[in-house]
């Protein structure tokens, strides 16, 4: 079965993310021992998504780093469109912002839940500058029990890089991973890390990026699972 994931993102080859992300997946693929093209890798930009029906040939959607993204809108129909279908999906760095935003607005009835960096004097900021950037820094991170992300990984601890500047508003965080969408992930000061949606085939979103591993020739064990996800 030939398998086609969706980048949602607007390319960049100066972003070491973007490098590293078709590495990652085709690096996972040789582990799933699935030959390199069976599985097709498409770059779809975010001012390019407006409709649904453009993504019903994806067998998984990621939602890729740098943003703020050209269109907002054409992100978050992505992501909509994997939660809602239940296609497999992976979200990182910006994603896991944009997947928190999608579900606020679109599950929780939040029409005004906002992006700090897009939108900076909205009231519901549900993604907020960080008091500490994460730009090119590592640290480490604990994968909560009986997590997807624990169950890839196969331990408790991680050490995760980063490169963003924005995350979780906690004034608002109780009330966004009530569930179905929890916590999967925290750092040693309990900030939250990585969410994963209840009830979905595959549904996580990290602030780290895992897939700047696959430059440094090692494994990623969460694309491993999204690509396992996507097969199914």
């Amino acid at each position: 079965m030939k398998r086609t994931i969706a980048l949602i993102g607007d390319y960049d080859s100066s972003v070491p993310a973007h490098q590293a992300i078709p590495v990652a997946i085709q690096a996972a693929a040789q582990v799933l021992r699935q030959k390199s093209g069976e599985i097709d890798v498409e770059w779809v930009p975010t001012d390019g998504i407006s409709s649904a029906s453009q993504l019903d040939r994806f067998t998984g959607i990621w939602c890729v780093p740098a943003s703020p993204y050209r269109s907002m809108e054409g992100a978050l129909l992505a992501i909509r469109v994997a939660r809602e279908m239940g296609i497999p999906f992976l979200g990182t760095c910006g994603g896991f912002q944009h997947a928190i935003i999608e579900y606020a607005r679109n599950v929780l009835n939040w029409p005004d839940a906002e992006h700090a960096e897009t939108a900076p004097g909205a009231t519901r900021a549900i993604i907020s500058l960080l008091e500490c950037g994460l730009v090119e820094v590592s640290g480490s991170v604990r994968l909560l029990p009986r997590s997807r992300l624990a169950a890839a990984y196969g331990v408790e601890k991680i050490t995760a890089g980063y490169r963003c500047r924005y995350g979780l508003n906690r004034q608002f965080q109780e009330a966004l991973l009530a569930g179905p969408l929890r916590v999967a992930a925290v750092d040693d000061a309990g900030e939250v890390r990585g969410v994963e949606l209840d009830g979905h085939p595959f549904f996580v979103a990290t602030l780290f990026q895992p897939e700047r591993a696959a430059l440094r020739g090692e494994p990623v064990p969460v694309v491993e699972a999204f690509l396992a996800a996507s097969a199914r």
